[in-house]
């Protein structure tokens, strides 16, 4: 498939408040095998049933709080944060062949799934923000905030998650990198995994913007897209490097799947000299953390 700036960018169905799917990608719309993900806007009381079927799945509260009910387990009250400016994340993690039921116990409850195919059986698992760990990557104006959600090492089988916050007129995923050949060495370590990814934004003002930057090294694949608050951006191949507009702090969730439960990946080898520019002054943008543990 050839992909171009209109196809990597996937704009809501919905606008405003209204309830319902706000946004959906699968893997057959992607032009990729695994990956498939949605955000879903619930009003309060709303209730809304699935099954993961032949899938595991992973449900992250960008806002909100509901109650899950299936026969695996129980979980009474997720989510404790109005929008993903005001806290850590709370994640569920159910296995395929799981039927559920996901209930909203506030006004309105922002949910993003993700599914993808598998053939391994895993336990299902509630991550809480305690659970989230903080990593504060670059430096200078490529000063960035990355929550863990469903890490590598997670007990699953390829599904990876995690949200990024960016400050106004910083940059993220950089320098460029990207993960689309599987690659190992002698011990079997991976040095670099195959990975479909999507990057779901949200911006502290609806107005806010960003542009990302979706490149192959031989430049067959070389877009440039402007997210808005509640678009999808898909990365199916290349370096993918962000830049958060001035002045709206930019937050995105990326959830990846693969070759690995992994995120192994290789610098742009023209851009990676700029790490080494991250000292002193320069070494991280007091801006970050957005959200920390204190504010649950």
């Amino acid at each position: 498939m050839r992909y171009t700036a209109e196809r990597l960018l996937v704009r809501p169905a919905i606008r405003g408040d209204a309830a319902g799917v706000l946004t959906r990608v699968t893997a057959r719309d992607a032009g990729w095998d695994l990956l498939n993900m949605e955000v879903r806007r619930l009003a309060g009381g709303e209730t809304w049933t699935h099954d993961t079927g032949e899938c595991e799945t992973a449900l992250v509260l960008l806002g909100g709080q509901c109650a899950v009910r299936s026969p695996k387990g129980e979980w009474p009250g997720i989510g404790r944060r109005p929008d993903v400016f005001s806290g850590m994340p709370y994640a569920l993690y159910l296995p395929r062949r799981t039927a559920f039921t996901l209930a909203a116990l506030t006004d309105r409850v922002e949910v993003a799934h993700c599914w993808v195919s598998t053939n391994e059986d895993h336990g299902p698992c509630l991550v809480t923000p305690r659970d989230s760990q903080i990593e504060i990557r670059g430096g200078g104006n490529a000063t960035r905030q990355i929550n863990s959600i469903i890490p590598p090492g997670f007990p699953c089988h390829r599904i990876v998650a995690v949200e990024v916050y960016t400050p106004g007129g910083n940059w993220s995923s950089y320098p460029p990198h990207k993960h689309d050949v599987h690659r190992q060495d002698a011990s079997g370590t991976v040095l670099e995994a195959d990975l479909e990814e999507v990057y779901y934004y949200k911006f502290d003002r609806p107005q806010g913007f960003a542009i990302q930057r979706v490149y192959s090294a031989d430049r067959s694949l070389d877009a440039a897209v402007v997210a808005r608050d509640n678009d999808v951006v898909l990365v199916p191949e290349g370096f993918h490097p962000v830049s958060a507009a001035y002045g709206y702090t930019c937050y995105y969730l990326n959830f990846l799947a693969g070759s690995a439960q992994s995120l192994a990946n290789v610098d742009d080898p023209d851009h990676a000299w700029v790490k080494e520019t991250w000292t002193g002054r320069n070494a991280r943008d007091p801006r970050v953390p957005v959200v920390a543990h204190s504010m649950e």
